[in-house]
């Protein structure tokens, strides 16, 4: 019978992957579906063409726990129980996972992981576009450990370039694809240290705007644009020291400057464009108005460049899923999850997998961790149901703690909604949650440490990809192999 079993099991994963009568499941759905997969899977070929076109989608803090929150989210919204759903980025053909330690911490940070996918090197916590013998806030050094990034390669090969983030343009992992810097903090003048001669990274920006390295720029950040004197569209005040309105500028060089829903949709798109739709970071997805979503700029990013000759490279970061899981607001963490996995669909929508390559990551997880013993289609954003042993869908029963009180299926480690009272010497007794409280966009979902901030943590994150040499990501990898697989698949060395 074993013997029998195991010719049955070579039959089903070679040729026709055909269900063996052996099987006494054969007629399951589940075992049919598991071998229609390998059969779909065994039909991939590699595409071994070089990339025209390269485009690198990043959900800030969209670790593999992220992700899966998010893909409960979505399927529950369509009205699924979650867990059978498939994102966008699942259902691209290669993955691997990711290693994203900085050379100096071992949970990163977003400038490290940033520059070693957009500069092909690890380097330390805080630092853009520098090696790791640069110290973190030491200028004078910045020309010795500067590194060439993707956006210097890649219009070095007379690619067309865009930067898009929900995140200011300035921030850590946008930043990391053209700028170089002592420390991340350094966005506008007034950060940099007295003596400190590197230039800020909005001038960096600008600068390469005007030598015609980056095409479009869209994000948030203006405030590091203009003068703390000037206020900008929304009538806020700038941050600059130095006087310079770095949007005047830019006008003065032929780049148009949008800063609204309106603006954005009468671009001119076969001209540069800088969008800085908000003074510091975009809207989060479940409270914008007045300004584009992450697909919408995904979209006119791809057309605007997609005429280039020599193709195009195009970094887009859902920058919001970090700030929301920093938050401790899974609600908010979700939604703007869902609206990357609508931007990783467009992209997918208007591009060919035989001339365009995409990948898919994070550059690193939160703290985010899942409770108990949850049924199935028990609400993310919810209370954890008990599992229902004669059927599929939940019980109506909610898992108590031993304090007899019910808890949410998602959770921190540590955060601002910590269960522990200063006010009681860090002692406390956790509250108890409705599932209506739990469910509200604002809820900050329970946590054990108090910080203000919730943390990153260091576990692996995925990369997912399609196109030319996207079977280059497989096994366990370091993220700046990210950026080389990137260089080899638009070179072909």
């Amino acid at each position: 019978m074993k013997k029998s079993i195991l010719t049955a099991a070579i039959l089903l994963l070679t040729s026709s992957v055909a269900i063996s009568a052996d099987f006494k499941q054969s007629d399951n759905e589940w075992f049919k579906n598991g071998a229609a997969a390998v059969k779909a899977r065994l039909a991939m070929q590699p595409i071994t063409g070089k990339a025209k076109n390269v485009i690198l989608l990043i959900a800030d803090g969209n670790g593999v726990g992220s992700n899966y929150a998010t893909r409960l989210y979505v399927g529950q919204q369509l009205g699924k129980m979650g867990s059978e759903h498939v994102l966008p980025q699942d259902a691209l053909p290669n993955v691997a996972l990711v290693k994203t330690y900085n050379t100096n911490a071992q949970t990163p940070d977003s400038a490290g992981t940033g520059t070693a996918f957009h500069t092909g090197v690890k380097t330390k916590a805080g630092v853009i576009g520098v090696d790791e013998t640069l110290v973190r806030g030491d200028c004078s050094a910045v020309e010795g450990a500067t590194v060439t990034d993707a956006v210097e390669f890649f219009s070095g090969m007379g690619k067309q370039i865009g930067v898009i983030s929900t995140a200011r343009i300035t921030h850590a992992t946008p930043a990391s694809a053209y700028a170089h810097s002592a420390d991340r903090n350094f966005e506008s003048d007034n950060y940099l240290p007295e003596g400190c001669t590197q230039k800020d990274i909005a001038v960096q920006l600008i600068d390469a705007m005007k030598s015609g390295n980056v095409d479009i720029a869209m994000g948030g950040g203006r405030r590091h644009f203009i003068p703390s004197d000037v206020k900008g569209d929304e009538g806020k005040g700038g941050k600059r020291k130095d006087g310079k309105n770095l949007i005047e500028e830019a006008k003065a060089a032929g780049i148009q400057y949008i800063w609204d829903d309106k603006t954005f949709a009468a671009a001119d798109w076969s001209k540069p464009v800088l969008g800085l739709f908000e003074s510091s970071h975009m809207k989060y997805e479940a409270d914008r108005t007045g300004e584009p979503s992450l697909a919408e700029m995904t979209e006119a990013g791809i057309k605007a460049l997609d005429g280039s000759e020599n193709g195009y490279f195009l970094t887009i970061e859902a920058g919001r899923v970090d700030h929301a899981n920093h938050a401790g607001n899974a609600a908010r963490t979700v939604t703007d999850g869902a609206a990357f996995a609508e931007a990783i669909a467009k992209a997918v929508e208007l591009t060919d997998a035989k001339d365009t390559l995409i990948v898919v990551t994070a550059d690193h997880e939160h703290a985010i961790a899942f409770n108990g013993y949850c049924g199935r289609g028990s609400d993310i954003l919810g209370l954890c149901y008990d599992i229902d042993p004669a059927g599929t869908m939940h019980s109506d029963k909610p898992l108590l703690g031993k304090d007899g009180k019910p808890y949410t299926v998602v959770g921190f480690l540590n955060g601002p909604g910590s269960v522990l009272d200063e006010t009681k010497d860090w002692t406390g007794t956790r509250p108890a949650v409705t599932q209506e409280e739990a469910t509200d966009i604002d809820y900050v979902q329970q946590s054990l440490v108090p910080l203000s901030s919730e943390s990153h943590s260091g576990e692996d994150v995925a990369v997912y990809a399609r196109g030319p040499w996207a079977h280059l990501f497989n096994s366990t990898i370091e993220q700046n192999e990210i950026f080389h697989v990137m260089t080899y698949a638009a070179t072909g060395e």
